[in-house]
C-alpha cells in the first residue's frame, strides 16, 4: 500500500536570488529584436516596385487590375446564341418526340405552363383569314344579340 503524501512535510528548497538585468537592457531590447527579425536585402524581387508605391496608388493598381479582368472575361466569353437559332432548333424536334419526353419525365406540363407561350408566331399568315371591311365588321357587330342589362 502507498503511503500517504502531504506537501507540508516535506521542506522547499532554497532558490538562488534573481539577479538584476544588464544595464539599459529594457531600453535597448526593442532594438535588437527588430534588428534581428528584419528581413535580408539579398536580391530584388519582381515585385519591388509594387512596394515602392503610396497605400492609395497601390489601391488604385488593384481595383485597376480587378476592372480589368473583368472586361477581359466578358468581352472574351462567347456571345449568346440568339433566340431565332433557338426556335429554329426547337422546330426541327419532332412531335412525337416532344409527347414523348414530355410523358417521360417527372414534371407535368399545366395549363400554366401552355397559357405563357406565345399566342400567335411571326410565321402565322394572318392575311389570309381577315378579308372584312369596315362594314362588314360593323353590320357583324350589329346583329349580334344585346341584353337590356348592359345598357
Amino acid at each position: 500500500m502507498n503511503t500517504p503524501f502531504r506537501l507540508d512535510d516535506h521542506r522547499r528548497r532554497p532558490h538562488p536570488p534573481l539577479s538584476a538585468p544588464p544595464d539599459r537592457y529594457f531600453e535597448q531590447l526593442p532594438t535588437r529584436l527588430m534588428q534581428r527579425v528584419q528581413p535580408e536585402a539579398s536580391g530584388q524581387t519582381t515585385w519591388h516596385w509594387l512596394a515602392a508605391l503610396s497605400g492609395p496608388l497601390r489601391t488604385a493598381v488593384a481595383s485597376v487590375v480587378v476592372l480589368g479582368g473583368f472586361a477581359a472575361s466578358f468581352l472574351l466569353s462567347p456571345a449568346p446564341t440568339p433566340a431565332a437559332s433557338a426556335n429554329e432548333a426547337l422546330a426541327q424536334v419532332s412531335r412525337e418526340e416532344m409527347v414523348q419526353y414530355l410523358l417521360a419525365s417527372e414534371q407535368r406540363v399545366t395549363l400554366t405552363d401552355l397559357a405563357e407561350l406565345p399566342a400567335a408566331t411571326p410565321e402565322f399568315p394572318t392575311e389570309g383569314y381577315l378579308h372584312a371591311s369596315p362594314e362588314e365588321v360593323q353590320d357583324a357587330l350589329d346583329a349580334q344579340p344585346t341584353e337590356d342589362t348592359f345598357l
